[in-house]
Formats: structure tokens, C-alpha cells, sequence
């Protein structure tokens, strides 16, 4: 069984919109820096969208995550890697007609360890009303 937050709320936007999407989706036309594909968290064909989930460490520092003493390929440290191939996302799925929703862990009650602190009825209501939002 897989407990990762992520795959928690992807489980749970599967629910909601009564369709499974398809998890790491990767498109021709979401390039990263070295031209390999960018993965997406999770995409719906059906709906032209795709939603990405949004952990502690896309909005704050975690040197674990971030490995600020190793430059990426790309020639940054990786948290500021992460900052672009985010806003790569935002930029580039909208000109090809695909929907980016993105969910934030903080949407979620957490605890201080920045998990969800999981209660599924609470959860899917946070869910839909993200994404009918």
C-alpha cells in the first residue's frame, strides 16, 4: 500500500471525478531543461485536465528535498529547479488547451510533520470543492 500524501489526493480526485487518471503522465510538449519530458502528477484525458499536488517542499525550503550544496543539470540548486518546472507547467499546459489545478498539502488539515492528517469524508469535500471550484 502506498501512504504518500500524493497519492492520497490523487486517489481522492479520482473519486470525485469518477474517472482514473493517469499518474506521471508525460507529455511531448513538457520539456524539461536537458529536453526529457516533464512529468505531470496526474492527468484526465477525458477533462483536458491535469491536477498536481503540491507538497511542504514546493513552497518552502527542505534541504533534504532541495540538496542546496549540489547544483541540478540545469544549473541550480533543485529547489529553484522545482520553482521552474512549476511555473513551466503553468505556463505551457494552458497553451495546448489542458487545465492545470494545483492542490496544496495546506489545503488539507496537517500536522507538524506537514502530512495530512487524514479523515476521507473531510478530504473529499476539500477535494471537490478544488476542483469545482
Amino acid at each position: 500500500m502506498n501512504d504518500k500524501d500524493e497519492t492520497y489526493v490523487l486517489n481522492l480526485c479520482d473519486e470525485v471525478l469518477g474517472l482514473k487518471g493517469s499518474r506521471q503522465h508525460l507529455f511531448l510538449f513538457l520539456l524539461g531543461d536537458k529536453g526529457h519530458r516533464l512529468p505531470v502528477d496526474v492527468y484526465y484525458p477525458e477533462k483536458k485536465l491535469v491536477i498536481e499536488y503540491r507538497e511542504y517542499q514546493h513552497t518552502n525550503a527542505v534541504a533534504f528535498f532541495d540538496k542546496p550544496d549540489k547544483l541540478t543539470v540545469s544549473g541550480v540548486s533543485r529547489n529553484e529547479q522545482r520553482k521552474l518546472y512549476d511555473k513551466r507547467r503553468r505556463d505551457i499546459l494552458p497553451k495546448h488547451g489542458i487545465t492545470l489545478i494545483e492542490i496544496n498539502y495546506s489545503d488539507f488539515h496537517h500536522n507538524s510533520r506537514h502530512r495530512i492528517v487524514r479523515d476521507v469524508k473531510r478530504d473529499l469535500e476539500v477535494v471537490s470543492k478544488i476542483l469545482k471550484g
